[in-house]
């Protein structure tokens, strides 16, 4: 059961708590816009709840990517712990990995590999973690492994 605290941040985000997976604006569920804003606590309970992990969004997205955008330790470890695929690519092919290294994210990219994120994957494009780092210390990470 969720808390009134969810529900009401659920009404507030224009979704329907009575249909968890429900998706709203750009075919984000609650728990991935929960999840971008860093709101652990209220994933949480939609994890518990039974919130689809596997679900994405208009570009593929899955929550694990929107975790990696909102950079919030907890969040990321709440899907890994839940068992969230750490690997799934989006529609261009792009693992969370790869957009953490794009988007100059060290932390991330060292939560993912600790987590054992394959940095081996290739997007449509044929670029791999590691050609998309945006920073030297991403690029040493990902080259040596953390």
């Amino acid at each position: 059961m969720l808390s009134e605290t969810t529900i009401e941040w659920m009404v507030a985000n224009d979704y329907d708590p009575k249909v968890i997976d429900k998706v709203g604006k750009h075919g984000n569920s609650a728990l991935m816009k929960a999840v971008r804003e860093a709101k652990s606590e209220i994933a949480s309970e939609f994890i518990k709840a039974g919130a689809e992990l596997e679900l994405r969004n208009v570009d593929g997205n899955t929550a694990l990517w929107n975790a990696c955008f909102g950079q919030d330790y907890k969040c990321v470890e709440l899907l890994v712990k839940a068992g969230i695929q750490l690997d799934s690519t989006n529609d261009n092919g792009v693992t969370a990995l790869m957009y953490s290294a794009s988007a100059g994210k060290l932390d991330m990219v060292k939560l993912l590999l600790e987590y054992g994120a394959k940095t081996e994957i290739e997007n449509l494009d044929g670029f791999k973690a590691i050609d998309l780092a945006a920073t030297p210390s991403i690029y040493k990470a990902l080259k040596n492994g953390l």
